[in-house]
């Protein structure tokens, strides 16, 4: 079972592998460890308590009812909020593909000058 502090450190190293990092990433980076860490731990009750995906609940009337573990509820969850933070900070293909075209509008336009020097660089390579 991983800590937040470790997964602080792989999801840092994932975004810089992936050129997405940003110092002000920072703070959803310590987010997301924070989830996954609850996910580590939740998973790690929920095969310790057996691994049953549904287990027996008694209700306040007296009533025994199978329900999904709560365990797994709680490792669902979190699964589902860090796959919102995967996809922002470009660590799944539609995240990185978003963040990719994001950065290409706000690079600044090639001018006519740039583009006549860029095909006249070119001549001399054949």
């Amino acid at each position: 079972m991983a800590t937040a502090k470790t997964w602080r450190a792989r999801i840092r190293k994932a975004t810089e592998d992936a050129g997405t990092y940003r110092p002000f990433f920072d703070m959803p980076i310590n987010a997301l460890a924070d989830v996954l860490a609850r996910k580590d731990a939740a998973m790690d009750l929920f095969e310790k308590s057996g691994g049953q995906t549904v287990v027996a609940h008694t209700n306040k009337a007296g009533a025994t009812n199978l329900e999904k573990n709560p365990c797994l509820r709680v490792v669902e969850e979190c699964e589902h909020t860090a796959l919102a933070y995967w996809r922002e900070l470009g660590l799944t293909p539609a995240g990185l593909k978003r963040i990719i075209e994001e950065s290409m509008k706000d690079a600044a336009p090639v001018s006519a000058l740039d583009k006549i020097l860029f095909d006249l660089e070119g001549i001399g390579e054949e």
